[in-house]
């Protein structure tokens, strides 16, 4: 069966509310909860951006049984890898074997604030699997000093770990990061119901590990304000995939990239309404391409209360039968 996620979307929600939210998702019986790491929404429609480790601690304390997880967190610009790690095994400890480090090599939105440029994605690709080997060594628990073409680590240890070691999560997008996820990763995350790469992180190692996925979708009674919405907030999706995407440098610049999306584009997509066969056929492409997981993330952060109320009601329980 497959796992059914709730996303805490950074970009579109305040800090508190999104507590908020993922204390009603464990109530109304979602699987687990992953939240996005950014410090730009990808719109200025979108209007929020808050701290997501801040809010993943307080989520822990708001919350007893869902499993919590970055999706996904970028290690190699913003954050230094010893940083992370840190704060991956401080969220294991506070929520008690909860948390899972989702990682991905980032998007120039997001990392160019701190003025060092945007490699090119080569570049990137070495930095991320550099940053992930210090990652996995510091939660091994001893001393790790480590000396190389990105980053340098002096005798760092890390003091508070979980019982058990945090798992890793890869994002990946074609052959060599799934190569990648494979050999260093515990699971697999991939954005697209990708069968491709999907059969290509099994056949380098990862069979068996858990394939995660989202699916966006607009809930509302009113079809035509989901569309709208959808359309309002949510038409950067379509600006020409990854490689178009993790270039761009901010919200005015997806602005101009998404001018040409129409709310038709959008609606082709993702699901809007009240129509549970929509979402139904959503996840099922995910499934039918190997995923075990995937998480729904509900556009519009004043329309998460009725998402909530549709998906515990007529959701949940048609997902369930998947």
């Amino acid at each position: 069966m497959v796992q059914i996620g709730y996303t805490m979307m950074c970009e579109q929600t305040p800090p508190r509310q999104l507590v908020e939210d993922a204390a009603t998702a464990e109530r109304v019986g979602f699987d687990y909860a992953v939240i996005s790491d950014h410090y730009f929404p990808w719109l200025e429609e979108m209007g929020h951006s808050p701290y997501a480790w801040s809010v993943l601690g307080a989520a822990a304390q708001a919350t007893e049984r869902i499993p919590l997880m970055t999706y996904v967190t970028c290690p190699i610009m913003r954050y230094h890898p010893a940083v992370v790690a840190q704060k991956a095994a401080t969220m294991g400890v506070l929520s008690e074997g909860r948390f899972t480090l989702g990682l991905g090599a980032g998007e120039n939105l997001n990392e160019h604030v701190i003025g060092e440029g945007w490699p090119p994605v080569d570049t990137r690709h070495r930095m991320f699997a550099e940053a992930v080997r210090i990652i996995r060594e510091l939660f091994g628990g001893g001393y790790v000093t480590f000396q190389g073409e990105f980053y340098d680590v002096d005798s760092a240890k890390l003091y508070d770990l979980p019982e058990e070691r945090v798992p890793i999560g890869i994002a990946a997008s074609g052959g060599a990061s799934a190569e990648l996820a494979a050999q260093y990763g515990d699971l697999l995350v991939v954005n697209d119901p990708m069968r491709e790469v999907v059969a290509a992180f099994n056949a380098m190692g990862g069979e068996g590990k858990p394939v995660y996925g989202q699916l966006a979708l607009a809930y509302d009674s009113d079809a035509e304000a989901a569309r709208e919405r959808a359309h309002r907030l949510w038409r950067w999706a379509g600006v020409g995939g990854w490689k178009v995407m993790s270039e761009l440098p901010g919200p005015v610049n997806f602005e101009a990239a998404s001018g040409t999306v129409r709310p038709e584009d959008v609606a082709g997509s993702v699901p809007c309404g009240n129509d549970v066969e929509a979402v139904v056929r959503g996840v099922r492409a995910y499934a039918e391409a190997g995923f075990t997981h995937v998480a729904l993330v509900q556009i519009g952060h004043d329309q998460q209360q009725p998402f909530f109320d549709w998906a515990e009601k007529e959701l949940l329980p048609e997902l369930r039968r998947l």
